[in-house]
């Protein structure tokens, strides 16, 4: 990651808008877009949306009493950036330092086993960078391989939307798989809490939240994460500078004693 273009992350979203065959609706909840938007945003972050279809992502779950939802909402570069959102395969990962993979329910049919959203975590996380992921987003973590041949999940803590919360939203029977089942069975070691209690959950620079009520706080650690980054890049410059100063002026002492 470079320095002078650091701060910006994407935030993907699903484009499945029905639930199974219940005729239901369902999308990206927005909430779960809305509250980290705020603290990236708030942060002096850039702040890019993606969907895994294109075009413009269903919305779930909207609270019209959310005051930050409404921010987000009515904000008119967020409208425009949802409006015609880029499908995930023609993002280049490389302009991001963070991607951050918004739930929703419809998250879990076209987020998993999806082989350009796993190209593109694989890709940001390989370079450094961070990887969030709330609620049904971790979704997007399933058969992710990193370029050392391990499941980005494989042997760390994670946390996501529980058995135990799908069973209270009574989605168990109708969700392709169980999320909490499917991320141990990846390996992961999985760190669950109460039904609706916040729980964010930090793995070197992967960040999981476990329901609506964690997305803000994965958005935080996110930044904390990328702030220490920041602060190491920049030492290793400072560094850099400092042996090149020293380099320089010890071949300049040389030719003056030979001189």
């Amino acid at each position: 990651m470079d320095i002078e273009t650091m701060k910006k992350v994407l935030l993907v979203l699903t484009s499945h808008d029905t639930l199974g065959d219940t005729g239901e609706p369902t999308g990206y909840f927005v909430g779960e877009a809305a509250h980290p938007w705020k603290v990236f945003r708030d942060a002096g972050y850039f702040v890019d949306f993606a969907s895994i279809a294109g075009g413009q992502p269903p919305q779930d779950g909207k609270d019209e009493e959310d005051e930050i939802q409404r921010q987000y909402l009515e904000d008119e570069t967020v409208r425009a950036s949802l409006y015609n959102t880029p499908r995930i395969s023609v993002v280049d990962p490389g302009q991001y330092d963070a991607v951050y993979l918004v739930g929703g329910h419809g998250t879990m049919w076209d987020f998993a086993g999806n082989p350009d959203l796993q190209k593109l975590v694989a890709a940001v996380h390989d370079a450094g960078g961070i990887v969030g992921a709330v609620c049904h987003g971790p979704s997007g973590l399933v058969d992710v391989e990193l370029a050392n041949g391990l499941r980005i999940v494989e042997g760390r803590k994670v946390t996501a939307f529980t058995n135990k919360e799908e069973d209270e939203v009574g989605k168990s029977d109708v969700v392709p798989f169980l999320l909490e089942d499917k991320l141990v069975e990846q390996g992961a070691d999985f760190r669950p809490a109460p039904n609706w209690a916040e729980n964010v959950v930090v793995d070197d620079r992967l960040v999981t939240g476990q329901n609506p009520q964690s997305a803000a706080g994965v958005a935080k650690e996110m930044t904390k994460l990328l702030t220490e980054v920041v602060r190491e890049q920049k030492a290793a410059q400072e560094a850099d500078s400092t042996a090149l100063r020293e380099r320089k002026d010890a071949a300049k002492a040389e030719d003056a004693a030979e001189g």
